[in-house]
C-alpha cells in the first residue's frame, strides 16, 4: 500500500517547518522538498548541467558546490529565469521524492514545500495543509530568522501566492501563531488523517 500523500505549505515565515517537526513527533515520515532539493543541486547531473547551461558554468565552484547567493540575486529579480530555474530542479526533486514515499510504511507522508501550489505539486498530493500567520508576525520572524531586511523579505514573498489564493486550494488550515494552539491543531488533524489513510 502506497501512502496517501499530503502536501503542507505555507507563505515564507508562517512556520510550515515548526508544523512538520510536530507532525513528526508523532512518527509520521516527512519530506522537506527544499532540502532536498538543496542537496540535489550538487547530486544531481541533470540539474547540474541544466543550471551551468542556464546560469553560466561558473555557477558552481571547482569542487562542485552550487553558489546560491549568487543564483538567488539572478532569479528573484527575475521571474522568467526563476521559472526556468524551477523547471530544472522540480522535476528531479519530484521523481527523488516519489522514490522515497515508495520506501515508507506509515499510513501518510508529509511532503513539505514552499511552492506547493505555484509549481503545481499539490495536484499529486491527496490533501493539503497550508500554514498561516499574519503578515507582519511573518515578515518579523523571516527577518530574525535570515538576519535580512524587510525590503529583502517582501521581494521574496512577492514570487509567492497570497494566503488567499491558497486557502482556496487547501484542505486543510492551520493558524500558526501561538505554539500551544497550533500543536492541538496539529493533534486533531493527525487524528484525522489517520482516518482518511
Amino acid at each position: 500500500m502506497r501512502p496517501k500523500i499530503i502536501g503542507l505549505t505555507g507563505g515564507i515565515g508562517s512556520g510550515k517547518t515548526t508544523v512538520a517537526k510536530m507532525f513528526q513527533e508523532y512518527g509520521v515520515p516527512v519530506y522537506i522538498a527544499d532540502d532536498e532539493a538543496k542537496k540535489l543541486n550538487e547530486t544531481s547531473a541533470t540539474i547540474i548541467k541544466g543550471l551551468k547551461k542556464l546560469l553560466g558554468e561558473n555557477i558552481y565552484s571547482e569542487d562542485g558546490k552550487l553558489d546560491k547567493k549568487r543564483m538567488a540575486a539572478m532569479i528573484f529579480q527575475d521571474a522568467d529565469l526563476l521559472k526556468k530555474v524551477n523547471a530544472i530542479i522540480h522535476p528531479e526533486v519530484g521523481k527523488h521524492f516519489d522514490n522515497w514515499t515508495a520506501s515508507q510504511r506509515f499510513p501518510y507522508v508529509i511532503k513539505e514545500a514552499a511552492i506547493l501550489f505555484e509549481s503545481g505539486s499539490h495536484k499529486n498530493c491527496d490533501k493539503v495543509i497550508l500554514v498561516t500567520a499574519p503578515e507582519e508576525i511573518r515578515v518579523n520572524r523571516v527577518m530574525q530568522r535570515d538576519k535580512v531586511s524587510r525590503e529583502e523579505v517582501y521581494n521574496r514573498m512577492k514570487n509567492q501566492w497570497s494566503d488567499e489564493v491558497k486557502r482556496k486550494l487547501a484542505d486543510f488550515i492551520i493558524e500558526n501563531t501561538e505554539l500551544a494552539s497550533t500543536r492541538r491543531q496539529v493533534d486533531t488533524l493527525h487524528t484525522l488523517l489517520l482516518k482518511f489513510s
